[in-house]
């Protein structure tokens, strides 16, 4: 397996990575897919693709390392998806592995994900890959009320 970076313009994201993505965000299309990554970049938003030996790709990430007073700096991982056919095939692991490497090399203290309540199947994969479950995320929507 090959796990690389893909920076904004690169056309993989579009064709290669973008497929995998909305498996777990089907809303996005891609040009909603390179304002959000334009915009989020220079906020610290990176992608990460993992290629399976055929050349194509069965796992994305979305991170971004994050400074606060609560956790000093931590990798944070906004998504992470295998590609449906090759779930359970070592991809994910190998994606929380890479994306550990770079948190340690970045000096993080805490590497973190959150998890829709829905997604029991990820949950199970995160608890057997000895992640913790420390917090509940509070949301609420602000999509503006129609009449």
């Amino acid at each position: 397996m090959k796990i690389i970076e893909l920076e904004p313009g690169d056309p993989r994201l579009d064709s290669e990575l973008l497929p995998v993505l909305r498996e777990l965000r089907p809303h996005l299309t891609p040009q909603l897919f390179r304002e959000v990554y334009e915009r989020g970049h220079a906020q610290g938003l990176r992608f990460t693709a993992a290629y399976a030996a055929d050349g194509s790709c069965v796992g994305a990430a979305g991170w971004r390392i994050v400074d606060n007073t609560c956790s000093l700096r931590k990798l944070y991982v906004d998504d992470l998806v295998t590609a449906e056919s090759a779930r359970s095939t070592g991809v994910g692991q190998a994606l929380l592995a890479h994306l550990e490497d770079l948190a340690r090399e970045a000096g993080c203290h805490e590497f973190d994900l959150d998890s829709g309540t829905h997604r029991t199947g990820a949950h199970r994969f995160y608890l057997r890959e000895r992640m913790d479950i420390v917090a509940f995320h509070f949301s609420r929507d602000l999509t503006p009320k129609a009449d």
